[in-house]
């Protein structure tokens, strides 16, 4: 008797779970189909609209291209009359200065030159020292001797507003060496410059360092 019951119990379990499985799957299969048939609606829906497109743009392309409208206004890249009014107005001004020009009466080449009062001459600019006039009265005034940076850097901050180069110094001391006005001496790698004996500024230069003679 027990073992009719469990095996009846079990069928009756079975059988609704089988019965259960059946109501879900007919459930999804509405589902599906309802989804289906939406998906062949818009199919057929697109399918549709793409045959309407192609034969608008089959139009479009069939159909005559529009003559260009001659009351249409130009464009802007087209209208070119601004510069034009310009050169023609620039033109006309040129031509009345020239006749302006032309219309005064010419004054005599004597003229221009009487018109400045006799006896007053212009003042003449003061001449500024050479560079040459520059490095040898520096050298004159040195009692040991310089080197061309030295003198060039001294040259620089005397006279701010002349561009001293030291390569410039070197060709003007090189200048002073060959005339006889300057000399020459190296101490290793370096090479220094000093006035020369036969230089018309060291006398003048070596009664400043001598000091004055005592009163007896």
């Amino acid at each position: 008797m027990s073992e009719n019951s469990s095996t009846t119990e079990l069928t009756s379990q079975y059988t609704a779970q089988v019965t259960a499985d059946l109501e879900r799957n007919a459930k999804e299969q509405e589902r599906v189909g309802a989804e289906i048939a939406a998906l062949q609606e818009q199919l057929a829906a697109l399918q549709r609209n793409h045959t309407v497109l192609v034969s608008i743009q089959q139009a479009i392309a069939s159909a005559p291209a529009p003559a260009p409208d001659e009351t249409a206004k130009p464009s802007a890249t087209a209208a070119v009359p601004a510069p034009r009014k310009k050169a023609a107005t620039s033109r006309a001004s040129k031509q009345a200065q020239s006749k302006k020009a032309a219309s005064r009466p010419s004054r005599p080449a004597g003229k221009a030159a009487d018109s400045k009062p006799a006896g007053k001459a212009e003042p003449a600019q003061t001449a500024q020292p050479t560079l040459v006039d520059l490095v040898r009265r520096h050298l004159a005034e040195q009692r040991e001797p310089r080197s061309a940076a030295e003198i060039a850097t001294a040259l620089g901050q005397v006279h701010p507003e002349r561009n001293v180069k030291t390569t410039v110094v070197r060709t003007t001391l090189e200048g002073l060496v060959a005339k006889g006005q300057a000399q020459r001496s190296k101490q290793g790698a370096s090479v220094f410059y000093a006035v020369s004996d036969s230089s018309p500024s060291a006398p003048a230069a070596q009664a400043a360092e001598q000091p004055a003679p005592a009163d007896a």
